[in-house]
């Protein structure tokens, strides 16, 4: 797997009874096909991860890979707080046959960097895949430093990238300079990857995408090709839905959103809830202006 270009981390849809929705997720899967996205991410935040229960991962996984059938690259999302349990979720998402792995940095527990590089060097020793960190200290409550990622990348040929959402350019820069052949940065934040790439980044994991494939697509293949111009355009374009995607936690403004376009239930696990009446209404003004096929 190449970790390049866009990819998708979709949301999980559920039915009115609170289980997983698989026709609407394969409804999903075909329109990330069809604006011809480079790969979904399945599991990870934005799929509400922390409350699917290891069964409902895999099928998910299985789900994916079998639909996907090779047209865009399937990533797990398989990282817990738990070197063990992340061990064994990773080897299942390989047997569910995904092409890769992202795997955050271990959370709640607070490990120094060294047990971070530990804690990755024992995963991608254990499981044959292709592994991509995720660096997000709003959730983790720890950074991992740039000197970090580089060591695990040159200890771990087969850590290919970094899902970098420290929100820091400077860090994201580092990375880029000191980073091994095989090993690249994509943007963790939607309204960072024009200015990352341009640093030097090779795509980007997105929430945007679950709606406006095609638009943000179209914003990361300029970007990546060199056509600035159309990317800056673009970007303008789209900083008014970066600010919304997170005026309440991810990803309840855009399972909102993708509820109002008549593609999902507006159904997501505590302890989120469904968006606020302030909240829709503000995305309701914005979605009367946004072409359905976006």
């Amino acid at each position: 797997m190449k970790a390049h270009g866009l990819h998708t981390a979709i949301v999980t849809p559920f039915t009115q009874q609170g289980e997983l929705d698989r026709t609407a997720f394969l409804r999903l899967l075909d329109m990330q096909i069809d604006a011809g996205v480079d790969g979904v991410v399945v599991c990870g935040s934005t799929g509400e991860s922390a409350t699917t229960t290891t069964a409902e991962k895999i099928l998910l996984w299985t789900w994916a890979v079998e639909h996907c059938a090779g047209k865009i690259s399937v990533t797990a999302g398989t990282g817990t707080n738990d070197t063990r349990t992340t061990i064994e979720l990773t080897q299942a998402a390989k047997t569910a046959g995904c092409d890769a792995a992202l795997i955050v940095c271990p959370y709640y527990n607070k490990p120094s960097q060294h047990g971070i590089i530990a804690h990755y060097t024992a995963v991608a020793n254990a499981v044959d895949i292709p592994i991509i960190l995720y660096n997000i200290q709003g959730r983790t409550g720890v950074n991992m430093t740039a000197e970090t990622q580089v060591a695990i990348a040159r200890a771990c040929r087969n850590v290919i990238a970094t899902k970098e959402a420290s929100q820091n350019l400077e860090q994201m820069c580092q990375i880029i300079a000191q980073a091994p052949e095989h090993f690249s940065v994509l943007a963790g934040d939607d309204s960072l990857a024009l200015p990352v790439i341009a640093c030097g980044a090779t795509g980007v994991i997105a929430v945007m995408s679950n709606y406006q494939p095609r638009t943000f697509g179209a914003l990361i293949r300029a970007a990546l090709s060199g056509d600035l111009a159309t990317a800056r355009r673009l970007q303008a374009q789209l900083m008014p839905w970066y600010v919304v995607n997170f005026i309440e936690p991810n990803p309840i403004p855009v399972k909102y959103i993708m509820h109002a376009r008549g593609w999902i239930n507006d159904v997501i696990r505590l302890p989120l809830e469904p968006a606020t009446a302030a909240t829709r209404s503000t995305l309701d003004a914005m979605l009367a202006q946004l072409p359905h096929d976006a």
